[in-house]
């Protein structure tokens, strides 16, 4: 199975920003893209997202700011896009935070093996372990997850998020609890992200938050995911 990435490109650029756009998406991959660096800077504090591609000359400020930016309160794998081929240059980028780093012009296909790149260096260490819950099935080191025997298309957050789970499975965990583990957020962040990847977990799960089978949350208290064949 092929990890389904969500990826956030910002670029001002709408040539080079609709191309990587088509190019990501084709591939399988969740794609959304701003043109503004504030506006970029806005989503990637989301918590939606697996990595960052964001580049350096933008219209309203630099960059490098935005990267600062990002990186004081979130730890979202960012990969700068430059066209300042200069190795000062990528070294003040990596001191300020950035993960990696490619230069303009560049393919996707370059883009996306530093995209893979970063985020095998950034995932959390594990030991060898395969996860069970009924019919849900979890290889952690492979990031692969089956239901009923089919292969569930998740992308790498909600992978973190629904392991998480799975190795506490009966146990009620606490939004600020998944905030600090899986978002990486320890001082706490904003309860509808945790929300939010909750609910596209449900879809891919087959139920609602109106009848749910795996995943159950109580107002107050957190979430648990249970086996509702037992």
């Amino acid at each position: 199975m092929v990890l389904v990435v969500a990826v956030l490109v910002i670029e001002d650029d709408l040539r080079i920003r609709s191309s990587l756009a088509e190019r990501l998406a084709e591939r399988g991959h969740d794609v959304e893209t701003s043109d503004r660096a504030m506006a970029g800077v806005e989503l990637a504090l989301t918590g939606r997202f697996d990595v960052v591609v964001l580049d350096l000359g933008l219209p309203d400020i630099d960059g490098a700011d935005a990267l600062r930016m990002i990186r004081s309160v979130s730890t979202v794998p960012v990969v700068v896009a430059t066209a300042r081929d200069d190795e000062s240059e990528v070294i003040r980028l990596l001191d300020a935070g950035a993960d990696d780093y490619v230069f303009k012009p560049y393919s996707a296909d370059h883009l996306e093996a530093r995209i893979r790149a970063v985020l095998r260096r950034t995932a959390p260490a594990s030991e060898d372990r395969i996860v069970v819950v009924g019919a849900l099935m979890m290889d952690v080191d492979a990031h692969h997850a089956t239901l009923a025997g089919e292969s569930l298309d998740l992308t790498a957050k909600e992978f973190e998020l629904l392991a998480y789970l799975a190795e506490r499975a009966g146990k009620m965990v606490s939004k600020r609890e998944l905030l600090a583990e899986v978002w990486r957020q320890p001082y706490g962040g904003a309860d509808k992200t945790v929300d939010v990847h909750l609910s596209w977990l449900r879809r891919k799960l087959g139920e609602t938050a109106a009848d749910p089978r795996w995943i159950h949350t109580r107002r107050g208290v957190g979430v648990k995911l249970v086996d509702p064949d037992a």
